[in-house]
């Protein structure tokens, strides 16, 4: 069972630390996601998501982990991921590789959630694995995997391409018929005190020489969607970590994908605990006895 701050009926739990280290730092990490790859592609995989909040779920099934004790005095790194670049337009390309997020500090164990894996391109084959895998694309390899406690695999790729993988879900196989496959869906997380869906993989792209076909959906929690024809895949949305979608398909050539959505990392402890030192400029807002720090960028907070 992990160890959480305090809230309301939950004062009466045990916390398990020692004598001037500060107890029950909440966090959740989530990690840049890929970016969409070109031309009947498929769409990023969602940034890793690690979380220690209440009971919620970490990405990929994964179970609450345990929060962390921060050291009085000491300064712990916030790094927060930039997500993937879609692939460029052309005959086919993959995105890129989301960056990883992390919080890091002497007498913690480093928290790090691994960039979402990359939307594959027409013709392209390559490991798109990551935090959740991206989608295969037609013509290329297999869809990447996610990683154990992260996200899940994106999806396989048909006439079009496969969704990228999401925290709670895979992405979806693209259609026979032209139409690229869904994301896999995000996870909701009241880590800030309202809930909040974030890691959603994004769409592969649709075939435009099918009549009715389209670009797949974004999974919900920030995937992008995938696109048809000379439209750009739709970004990610920045502080979710979602995928980038695949760039459209105009027959001969592909347009570029998206690019995967900026990560964010979030901590809830005791107002008590909060030390009002921090760098990187994040959002501090009250939320019953609790003091929530959000970084949309990198910084650094004093424990």
């Amino acid at each position: 069972m992990p160890i959480n701050s305090t809230r309301g009926a939950a004062s009466a739990k045990a916390f398990g630390f020692t004598a001037g280290v500060s107890p029950g730092v909440d966090f959740l990490v989530i990690a840049g996601g890929g970016g969409g790859g070109s031309r009947v592609a498929g769409g990023g995989g969602a940034g890793g998501y690690r979380t220690s909040f209440s009971t919620e779920s970490s990405g990929g099934g994964g179970s609450s982990e345990e929060s962390l004790k921060f050291l009085p005095g000491t300064v712990y790194t916030i790094t927060v991921g930039a997500g993937g670049a879609g692939g460029p337009a052309g005959a086919g390309s993959k995105g890129s590789v989301g960056v990883d997020s992390s919080i890091s500090g002497t007498g913690i164990t480093t928290i790090t959630s691994n960039g979402g894996g990359f939307g594959l391109g027409y013709l392209i084959s390559g490991d798109g694995s990551g935090g959740s895998g991206g989608g295969g694309a037609y013509g290329g390899s297999g869809p990447g995997s996610g990683t154990a406690n992260q996200g899940f695999g994106g999806g396989l790729a048909n006439i079009s391409g496969g969704g990228g993988g999401g925290a709670s879900a895979v992405g979806l196989q693209g259609g026979v018929a032209g139409t690229g496959g869904a994301g896999g869906d995000g996870l909701a997380s009241s880590i800030t005190g309202s809930s909040v869906t974030r890691g959603g993989g994004g769409g592969g792209g649709g075939t435009s020489n099918i009549g009715g076909a389209t670009g797949g959906a974004g999974g919900s929690g920030g995937g992008g969607a995938g696109q048809i024809g000379t439209t750009v895949g739709t970004a990610g949305t920045d502080n979710t970590g979602g995928g980038g979608g695949g760039g459209g398909d105009t027959g001969n050539a592909g347009a570029t994908g998206g690019t995967g959505g900026k990560g964010v990392v979030i901590l809830r402890m005791p107002a008590a605990k909060y030390s009002g030192t921090t760098t990187g400029s994040p959002t501090v807002t009250d939320v019953g006895s609790d003091k929530v720090i959000v970084f949309n960028d990198s910084g650094s907070i004093t424990g």
